[in-house]
């Protein structure tokens, strides 16, 4: 059952992931990876709110939406891919600011997810 869920959830993240980075990619020029920023930032706002729900879910939602659909949405790899892109062609700042921004949007999403489900349930 625990696979049959993780497939499920990644059936839909996984599509959505690269519709989404087209989209946003297409809507934004220039060399900094948006839709893969998206993707991530959105990942880690689902994630927190999970998180912040807690015990309050059956097990079931956190497989199915943490594991397979944010574990199929989200992209380390991609974002590791596309920051070493950037340093080879020397745009060392938007490197730096997909680091920079990746991580601190990334963690501030989760902790908002989290702060803002905890204090509903």
């Amino acid at each position: 059952m625990t696979v049959l869920l993780v497939f499920v959830g990644a059936v839909v993240g996984a599509p959505l992931r690269y519709l989404t980075d087209r989209f946003v990619q297409a809507h934004h020029h220039g060399g900094f990876p948006w839709g893969t920023f998206t993707v991530n930032l959105v990942g880690s706002l689902v994630l927190g709110s999970l998180a912040g729900a807690g015990s309050t879910l059956p097990g079931t939602v956190s497989i199915l939406v943490g594991t397979g659909f944010c574990g199929a949405l989200t992209t380390y790899s991609t974002f590791g891919y596309e920051t070493v892109r950037l340093l080879e062609r020397r745009a060392y700042g938007l490197a730096v600011a997909n680091v920079v921004l990746s991580v601190a949007a990334g963690v501030g999403a989760a902790a908002l997810g989290y702060a803002v489900v905890g204090s509903l349930v």
